[in-house]
């Protein structure tokens, strides 16, 4: 039990890559408190954890409106006495580039990758001090690094992600809290596949991302929670501000998919 009685929050966690971290938390002891703003599937998760036997709440929450996240973190308090680990793991993603985007699409995407990432974590490290220290983990991109075309509001969010990361890894080491990025690549998750709806032809795309994928397969939620675990785990304990690539090697590629561009 990596995570025994550590309460949890995993924003976004109702699907995708946040589900699978709240369920990996759940597993190694965690109480875990799912935020997310879609009602229905954050209750229907849910129901998934606690028929597993997981101790778990769902709070609905936009982590771009600033009310929503103290009532978030008063929640969780509320139902388990504290906060000890966030995943910043919300996101929104979009693909345009800097002419095609709007200045409405551009916050849209900003406030929930970036502006979100900084109203929870400004919230929770003042509960995590009060546990004597935990861990943060952002979940960034490797569009932070290295990107595709037409896809600016989502690589500069996942950037600024990672920048924010090393700072308050800087600031809040005093508090013994961890606060490090992790980078996935192509992810199996319905956000994957809302992307390639939008192709010209998404069976294509997907083959030519699968070549691509060193490993011969494109990741999992649950490869993404696993790194998830160990960073938000005691065995992480003198590593901080730091950004971890998840993508099966893809990142040191030389060449690039084509079907993006």
């Amino acid at each position: 039990m990596r995570l025994k009685d550590k309460v949890s929050i995993i924003t976004g966690g109702s699907q995708g890559i946040g589900e699978a971290i709240a369920r990996k938390a759940g597993e190694h002891g965690a109480k875990v408190v799912i935020a997310d703003i879609n009602e229905e599937t954050g209750e229907k998760a849910l129901d998934c954890l606690k028929s597993d036997g997981i101790d778990a709440v769902f709070v609905k929450a936009d982590v771009s409106r600033e009310q929503d996240v103290i009532h978030l973190m008063d929640q969780a308090i509320q139902q388990f006495g504290g906060i000890d680990v966030l995943v910043n793991n919300a996101a929104a993603t979009m693909r345009k580039s800097v002419v095609e985007t709007t200045l409405e699409e551009w916050n849209r995407v900003m406030n929930v990758n970036l502006t979100g990432t900084f109203l929870c974590s400004k919230y929770a490290i003042p509960e995590i001090e009060k546990r004597g220290g935990g861990a943060i983990v952002n979940i960034a991109s490797w569009h932070a690094y290295r990107t595709i075309t037409r896809l600016a509001a989502y690589a500069a969010s996942k950037g600024g992600m990672t920048a924010l990361t090393r700072q308050m890894a800087l600031d809040c080491g005093k508090m013994n809290i961890r606060v490090n990025a992790v980078c996935p690549s192509t992810v199996d998750t319905p956000m994957l596949y809302e992307t390639f709806k939008n192709l010209p032809d998404p069976d294509e795309a997907f083959q030519e991302t699968l070549k691509f994928q060193p490993l011969g397969r494109i990741s999992t939620g649950e490869d993404i929670a696993n790194a998830c675990l160990f960073l938000m785990s005691d065995e992480a304990s003198y590593i901080s501000g730091h950004s971890l690539m998840v993508d099966g090697a893809a990142f040191v590629k030389l060449a690039r998919p084509l079907m993006f561009d």
